[in-house]
């Protein structure tokens, strides 16, 4: 079959591929399966092919071979519908020709593409049944399929199991971890991989991405080290991803610098994650000379470059600016999507502008998604317009919202003004229809561990430690004029009840952890769940004034960098 390898090699378009069929047919070789599975696996997934036509042939065929079901399936593992590979694979495990390990990895990266969680398990069976288990190969195939599905500890068990382990195996259970909300351990399995192989980019990209999600910026500077020692900084997806790290750790001047020492040339990406990045930052005047400096390079923002621009505009309170940009959009033949508009719409609501927003929102030429009239519901409890959050609470409720920050903010409404009567009906109402409120949490690194606490947390050993600092913390800020601002209570008790539920919310918990757990002058970063309290604002810019203190703290929508009594957001967030 050497002779049909060499034909097809030289085939470069379609047509050709036709001509080399009928030549086949005529002499006579098309008739033997393996020089028909040879033009079905080529047909099915190079350039020159067309598999809707391999699918053609193949249904042509009265008794296809195991190879011709292998070349169709692995043709549509790759295909944009990757499920009908799945749907092949059910009807040739019907028949007398069983499947063999190859058609078992094609369908699995199958699902894996298609995300078939269901499907995976059964697929997992079938590689038992049919004595395919010890192959190295498909097991990291099962693993990574596994991962992608979200099915983290069936991949958590299939790699226990591993007798041996390859690159592939370790790379596909870390990127699963980190892309599945299970960052620290995707981290505790890159530094127990370090122990037995070399991490390559892939391996990487994983372990920058679980120190995103956890704002662990001592993590990443390790894995920065390594990634300099090996030379893996030439890879721009990786140079990337490193922007990305250090700006999700707050350190925005580190990202600043990695991006100019580029060995590599930047891409739209780069661009774009350094002007979110100062953006996230506050640092609206810098974001926007990057965004021009962009186009002056040669590189035409796109939509996404746009956006970290008006956010840029919306973090810092630069409304005209973020206008000029939105109307910029349309002549520069920018399509704008949806959250082009939710950034306007947030730009205009926190600057109070907030008929401005409404009318944004009902001049859309698509229909408002459920995250824009939240947008607009926070503006409206930010300036207490008890009227336009009622009207944005209902379009929520016809939209069939059911998300539990629409009440807590109406609730938290109301309740500052000390409407408890509205309160009461806005929490029977969540009971009713069984919402729970998100819990408030927050991560800090200490000495390489990584630890999480909850609002009123006394499950960490050191507990009553903190506690003990908490309330030295708090005499402390009270000789600076300090009073608790207990309208972000939300419940109808008395005054001190109110001070003691903001004492021991989960941001204050942490920074007091770290300065019973850090050298003084050491900077303490906190990564929270929930945007920071204003409360919790006021009491850390306190502290790090009077503990001397550069304390960052990552919300859920940017940082917040306290320094000698203030915060990089000035006051706007």
């Amino acid at each position: 079959m050497a002779y049909v390898d060499s034909l097809l090699s030289k085939c470069t378009s379609f047509s050709q591929l036709k001509q080399l069929q009928a030549h086949l047919v005529t002499t006579g070789i098309f008739q033997f399966y393996t020089c028909r599975a040879k033009f079905l696996d080529f047909c099915a997934v190079s350039s020159a092919g067309n598999l809707p036509y391999a699918a053609y042939i193949f249904r042509s065929i009265t008794f296809p071979y195991k190879n011709e079901w292998n070349a169709i399936i692995r043709g549509l593992a790759q295909s944009p519908k990757p499920i009908d590979a799945v749907t092949f694979y059910v009807s040739m495990s019907r028949l007398p020709c069983k499947p063999d390990a190859l058609t078992c990895s094609f369908t699995l990266k199958a699902c894996a593409r298609a995300l078939a969680r269901s499907e995976t398990p059964q697929l997992h069976a079938h590689v038992i049944r049919f004595g395919f288990a010890s192959d190295v190969l498909l097991r990291t195939t099962l693993l990574d399929a596994y991962s992608k599905c979200g099915d983290l500890d069936y991949a958590c068990q299939v790699f226990d199991e591993m007798d041996v382990r390859d690159i592939a195996s370790w790379n596909a259970l870390i990127a699963g971890l980190a892309q599945g909300n299970r960052p620290t351990e995707a981290l505790q399995l890159y530094k127990k991989m370090r122990e037995n192989m070399e991490p390559n980019e892939v391996t990487v990209l994983g372990a920058l991405s679980a120190c995103s999600q956890l704002g662990v910026n001592k993590e990443g500077d390790r894995v920065h080290e390594y990634i300099k020692s090996r030379n893996l900084d030439c890879n721009v997806i990786v140079c990337n991803a490193i922007i990305d790290m250090y700006s999700k750790c707050g350190l925005v001047r580190k990202a600043y610098e990695v991006f100019n020492e580029m060995k590599c040339s930047r891409t739209h990406v780069t661009w774009n994650t350094m002007i979110m990045a100062l953006a996230m930052y506050g640092d609206g005047e810098q974001a926007l000379e990057l965004f021009e400096k962009m186009g002056q390079t040669g590189i035409e923002p796109d939509s996404v470059s746009y956006l970290a621009a008006i956010c840029a505009c919306n973090h810092a309170g630069m409304v005209d600016d973020g206008m000029k940009l939105f109307d910029a959009m349309d002549r520069c033949g920018v399509s704008k999507n949806i959250k082009h508009y939710g950034s306007m719409v947030d730009l205009l609501g926190r600057s109070g502008r907030l008929d401005e927003a409404y009318k944004i929102v009902e001049s859309m030429p698509t229909v408002p998604d459920v995250v824009l009239w939240q947008t607009l519901l926070g503006a409206s409890k930010t300036y207490g317009n008890v009227e336009m959050a009622e009207t944005v609470s209902k379009k929520l409720v016809e939209m069939g919202s059911n998300h539990c920050g629409d009440f807590v903010l109406l609730s938290n409404l109301y309740a500052a003004q000390g409407r408890w009567h509205d309160v009461k009906r806005v929490r029977e109402a969540m009971k009713g229809q069984d919402v729970k409120k998100v819990p408030g949490f927050s991560y800090i690194e200490v000495g390489g561990t990584i630890y999480k606490f909850m609002n009123g947390d006394m499950n960490h050993p050191k507990w009553k430690e903190i506690y003990w600092k908490l309330d030295e913390i708090l005499l402390r800020i009270r000789e600076y004029g300090y009073v608790a601002e207990t309208n972000y209570v939300c419940h109808d008790i008395g005054p001190e009840e109110k001070e003691n539920a903001l004492c021991y919310h989960s941001e204050k918990l942490a920074v007091a952890f770290g300065l019973i757990s850090t050298q003084d002058g050491t900077c303490i970063s906190v990564n929270k769940n929930l945007r920071i309290c204003g409360d919790c604002h006021v009491v850390i810019k306190l502290i790090s004034k009077i503990y001397e203190r550069e304390i960052i703290v990552r919300d859920r929508t940017r940082f917040h960098r306290f320094k000698n009594g203030a915060c990089s957001c000035k006051e706007y967030w």
